[in-house]
């Protein structure tokens, strides 16, 4: 379905509203900019399989753009608008993208990249324009709003990986011709089957619209006829206003959200009647046990949570009633096998932690990345992996441990970050954490913590008191080898607004300094 299907039985109704600015577009509308752009992107040269690359805040368009796209038949890539522009211009160039669509908000980046990227046929900036683009309103305002001459076929996305541990990489799959009409993506019988979304639902979109599961979300949603909500940055506060306002049946968050929730004042967490919710699922990032039993306390049982990727190569699922009995799982394989295997490959007995990797999903390559595609499979069997390290209960539920980039070895003893981040995040005084290695002479590495206070401290002497009224309360909770021997406060850590961190950029950073100094920092 698309959302020109809704024509007939209800054209009016809102298919996005943009919880800050207010802005609304029905699906009537919304299909009508569909078409125009689509045909305005035909005229351009793009047919069905070509590549068109979208980088932009969460704009008041930005959905009319990538159903144009689909549309249109074309491969969209919506690409991180906190990128650099040298990311930036890798990626339009790495997925020879034919046209490029941003926003004014973007303009000098626009400006700086033009020279950058001369294989682009066609530019396209809105809400005004830089030497080099044409405006987007006035381009597609000459197309008609009427679906393109004959038999539509139906585009998809291909995203780039966030580039946590390096360059970004396209996640792409064979393009065959698929009619518009009757082609679903693969998460909307997800929405349905499995989060009881329909037609009468509302769902509230708090994240990034460039990010796979918002994309992809919101644009199933559609799909089957329901509303969107979408905020144009999150605020903890706001995203429960909206709830209130629009009674809100769905949503979908990462854990930070949580966080940021749980930490508002009571009073501004009783102040809105969240009663709506049906459901809110929760992915992207490990989220710590104690916020969790939190938020299920709060919302009651409709919390969901998924494990899977964009690669789409495994899903792994728990409702509320199953991660309550199991503390701490991201749930048990719903559509695939899951396998933990050692550095060699071999199969690891259940309970022994290892790389996980997925049997039965669907099959994908990185774009123009062989060795990366390489790196994926597993040595022996036609299985891939995330790069995430977890376990398997008897019971068949997983855990995730953390990320194989990110494992401390301390003296022989493998340390997992994830676990010190989890407790250290439940303090009161705490709003984000990044736990990571640093270089030790003794032992190899040595575990450091960069947190993000409530409220920074105003001196050496107080920083050294909240460092070692963290330290004590960590050593509370776990052994001391797996807690920081030091700690240091920023004002905010580089998380993506996906609820990725980028942990290696602080980990860069402490090592690079290590070695020009040639002592521990």
């Amino acid at each position: 379905m698309y959302p020109g299907a809704f024509l007939d039985t209800h054209p009016d109704k809102p298919a996005i509203i943009m919880g800050g600015s207010g802005f609304t577009q029905t699906f009537a509308q919304l299909d009508a900019a569909a078409n125009r752009l689509s045909h305005l992107l035909r005229a351009a040269g793009v047919h069905p399989g070509d590549h068109v690359a979208v980088c932009m805040e969460n704009h008041d368009r930005y959905m009319e753009i990538v159903w144009g796209c689909h549309y249109a038949g074309a491969i969209y890539t919506c690409a991180s608008s906190r990128l650099t522009s040298g990311e930036l211009s890798y990626i339009i160039n790495d997925c020879q993208a034919k046209v490029f669509i941003t926003s004014h908000y973007k303009a000098d980046q626009a400006t700086e990249i033009v020279p950058d990227i001369p294989n682009v046929g066609l530019k396209l900036m809105l809400d005004g324009t830089v030497e080099g683009y044409d405006p987007y309103e006035a381009a597609v305002a000459e197309q008609p709003a009427t679906p393109l001459h004959g038999e539509r076929i139906a585009g998809f996305d291909m995203l780039y990986s966030s580039g946590t541990t390096g360059l970004p990489k396209g996640v792409a799959r064979p393009f065959t011709a698929q009619p518009l009409e009757g082609t679903a993506n693969g998460v909307s019988p997800l929405v349905q089957l499995l989060f009881g979304a329909t037609g009468d639902s509302i769902y509230l979109s708090p994240a990034p619209f460039y990010h796979a599961a918002p994309l992809r979300f919101c644009m199933a949603m559609h799909q089957i006829g329901a509303t969107v909500v979408a905020m144009e940055h999150f605020d903890p506060e706001q995203y429960l206003q909206l709830v209130e306002q629009y009674r809100t049946t769905h949503s979908q968050v990462v854990p930070t959200m949580f966080i940021r929730m749980l930490k508002l004042p009571t009073e501004a967490r009783t102040k809105y009647d969240v009663s709506s919710l049906q459901c809110v699922i929760h992915a992207a990032a490990p989220c710590p046990v104690e916020a969790k039993k939190q938020m299920i306390e709060w919302f009651g049982p409709i919390i969901h949570e998924y494990y899977a990727g964009t690669e789409g190569n495994g899903f792994v699922y728990c409702n509320s009633d199953m991660w309550l009995a199991h503390p701490g799982t991201v749930g048990t394989p719903i559509n695939c096998v899951v396998h933990i295997c050692g550095e060699d490959g071999e199969e690891l007995p259940r309970g022994e932690a290892g790389t996980i990797y997925f049997e039965g999903g669907a099959q994908f390559e990185y774009h123009n990345d062989p060795e990366k595609t390489k790196g994926s499979r597993h040595p022996s069997q036609p299985w891939s992996t995330l790069g995430d390290v977890g376990y398997l209960t008897e019971d068949n539920f997983v855990f995730l441990t953390d990320r194989k980039a990110y494992m401390i070895i301390s003296g022989g003893v493998n340390i997992y970050p994830q676990e010190s981040e989890n407790v250290l995040v439940g303090h009161p005084k705490v709003i984000d954490v990044a736990v990571f290695g640093v270089p030790n002479p003794d032992f190899g590495e040595e575990v450091k913590a960069v947190v993000q206070p409530v409220a920074m401290p105003a001196s050496d002497e107080e920083a050294a008191a909240l460092s070692r009224e963290l330290i004590a309360f960590c050593r509370e909770h776990l052994a001391d080898v797996k807690c920081p021997r030091s700690i240091d406060f920023r004002e905010e850590l580089p998380r993506h607004p996906t609820g990725k961190l980028y942990k290696r950029l602080l980990k860069d950073e402490y090592w690079a300094a290590a070695g020009k100094q040639g002592q521990i920092v």
